[in-house]
């Protein structure tokens, strides 16, 4: 369940070596909100998502700068629909290099203050928190990592996977499928510095429609490799920490043959997840982009990538680009445990 139907994970999902797998399993987007504010929208597709496929298994992943989900969505969940829905535990999954210079590890690019407050926030709540990308740090630095992590959130069980390479993922799951929620104490949280937090990260979303102006075929994993380079060249230029930035090409209708590329860090490579076995004379460019700065930055910096793919013989079109803040959150629910554990002593 996700924030827009133009994100690119649900495209994704559905391509490459993933598609075996995801046949077997259905989706529902979450618009106009996260889950925290849009708490009916977010029942609503679970109800319909049930009713449809009757899954063993609901996973509900919020917009990556979400917090106070135990209070806003598991804990009303529990108390309101704890017959229709079993809760597991809230897995937080962090970057490590991020989670380092955030936890004052190691020296580099990181976001400003009050984007690290929603950062140790998630942290903060989370009863499990999954070390991803264990494979870009050294077995010390693991190390080092999971001691800080133990120590300033303890309430937590640490876990150290690579996703890429499907390395130590089974105890996780594990955990997700035999552990109960159970959150402890409701953690305090400052809605205005939140607030500033989201709205600092700026949002973009675009879909671009590109054909050669001779009908020649081009190499779609080059082009799309070299989009992301020159957009991310653009934005450390003005000084922007990308948070995540995600593209698509696709020249197939249902989208099932695809070049798909990733980065997380203005500092680091962008890196292809899939490719197209084939050149193309057309496609369809899909760009998720969130980052350290006004949205007219980020749309700014896009304009610029594509006067610099007009000059290749191309045809460029924008045909979608919606950039904006996130507004202050303004949750459907907030409950606390330790109101309910008043009651419950009455």
């Amino acid at each position: 369940m996700r924030l827009s139907s133009r994100l690119i994970d649900v495209h994704e999902k559905r391509a490459g070596d993933a598609r075996p797998f995801w046949n077997d399993c259905r989706d529902a987007c979450l618009l106009g909100g996260c889950f925290c504010c849009r708490f009916n929208s977010l029942l609503d597709a679970a109800r319909a998502l049930t009713e449809e496929t009757r899954p063993d298994v609901l996973i509900a992943e919020p917009v990556g700068s979400c917090t106070d989900l135990v209070a806003t969505v598991n804990l009303p969940l529990q108390q309101i629909y704890g017959e229709q829905f079993e809760i597991g535990p809230l897995s937080v999954v962090v970057d490590p290099i991020r989670a380092r210079r955030a936890l004052g590890l190691e020296e580099g690019r990181k976001f400003s203050e009050n984007v690290v407050y929603i950062y140790r926030k998630q942290l903060e709540e989370a009863q499990v928190i999954v070390i991803n990308k264990t494979d870009l740090l050294s077995a010390e630095e693991q190390a080092e990592l999971t001691n800080a992590l133990n120590s300033e959130f303890p309430q937590a069980r640490v876990y150290r996977v690579s996703a890429r390479h499907s390395a130590n993922l089974q105890p996780w799951f594990e955990d997700l499928m035999t552990q109960a929620f159970d959150p402890g104490a409701t953690m305090d949280v400052d809605y205005e510095r939140y607030g500033v937090g989201e709205a600092l990260l700026g949002w973009l979303n675009a879909t671009v429609t590109l054909e050669h102006l001779d009908g020649e075929e081009f190499d779609g994993n080059a082009l799309i490799t070299d989009v992301a380079a020159d957009l991310r060249s653009r934005l450390q230029t003005e000084g922007t920490e990308i948070a995540h930035m995600k593209m698509i090409l696709s020249a197939d209708p249902d989208g099932y043959e695809l070049a798909a590329l990733n980065c997380t860090s203005t500092e680091r490579t962008p890196e292809l997840s899939h490719r197209l076995t084939d050149e193309i004379d057309h496609g369809e460019l899909l760009i998720n982009l969130r980052a350290e700065a006004a949205p007219e930055v980020l749309e700014q910096a896009l304009q610029a990538t594509l006067t610099m793919l007009r000059t290749r013989q191309l045809e460029v079109k924008l045909t979608h680009c919606e950039h904006f803040r996130p507004g202050q959150p303004v949750p459907t629910h907030r409950v606390k445990i330790q109101d309910l554990k008043m009651q419950d002593s009455r």
